[in-house]
């Protein structure tokens, strides 16, 4: 297995919300990328101002790394027809994937229609277009039961509309990274919630997001069914892989 390929390395602070400049996130991607291109990673998911360096700097190092963005981050509450136009601008900037937001707020109020419309929408556009979509739900948000269920929610409407041929192509994703939890609860991935979620959501896939930062946690989570891992730590695990192989 070569977790290289499981990891997408992500940067998704903006200036504002990292405490620096404009010019030092520049960096920072930069510095994302390249690791990226060195370690072989599967993807960098980066906000979609970046979209066009990450992409000269892949083509110029001839590298097969894909680049992803975000899509109605990180709330997730923006209109179908605002995150279906953010879609169209990451496409046409040439994005790889596309990562939605799914509306978990109007979830949680039973509005359960929209949702559909959105996973519906939001999923014919990115197919059409050959990228891969991802719907997160930001388990966080969500108790047990309303995880199982929106995981469920979303593999029927793509399967419905899409058919299992196109289930390859979507995935279901557990959290953006950058909700706000109470008492230091986890915002991000646990090994609860990706198991409610592989039960649910096959055949469509699941991608780990947030919190997973040891190659122990990665392997864990592999064995869950993830097949992608958003990580801010991507250099650091795939070190620790490189030490412990050595003995």
């Amino acid at each position: 297995m070569k977790l290289a390929q499981y990891l997408d390395s992500t940067y998704l602070k903006t200036p504002t919300q990292a405490g620096i400049s404009e010019e030092e996130t520049t960096a920072n991607v930069i510095q994302l990328v390249e690791e990226a291109i060195a370690f072989n990673f599967k993807l960098v998911m980066l906000r979609a101002n970046y979209i066009s360096l990450a992409k000269e700097m892949i083509n110029k190092a001839s590298s097969g790394i894909l680049v992803g963005t975000v899509i109605g981050f990180h709330e997730g509450t923006y209109s179908v027809e605002k995150k279906l136009i953010e879609a169209q601008k990451a496409i046409d900037l040439g994005a790889d994937d596309l990562d939605f937001v799914v509306n978990y707020e109007a979830f949680k109020k039973g509005e359960i229609s929209l949702i559909k419309e959105e996973v519906a929408k939001g999923t014919a556009l990115g197919l059409q277009n050959n990228k891969v979509v991802k719907w997160i739900i930001e388990v966080a948000a969500l108790n047990n039961k309303e995880i199982a269920t929106i995981s469920m929610l979303i593999k029927n409407v793509v399967i419905d509309n899409f058919g299992k041929e196109n289930a390859k192509n979507v995935f279901v994703k557990s959290s953006t990274g950058f909700y706000k939890t109470e008492n230091d609860k986890p915002n991000g991935a646990t090994f609860e919630s990706i198991k409610i979620m592989s039960e649910n959501a096959k055949p469509l896939k699941i991608k780990a997001a947030g919190g997973v930062k040891t190659k122990n946690d990665a392997l864990k989570m592999i064995t869950l069914g993830v097949e992608r891992i958003g990580t801010s730590s991507a250099k650091e695990i795939i070190e620790e892989t490189t030490i412990n192989s050595e003995y």
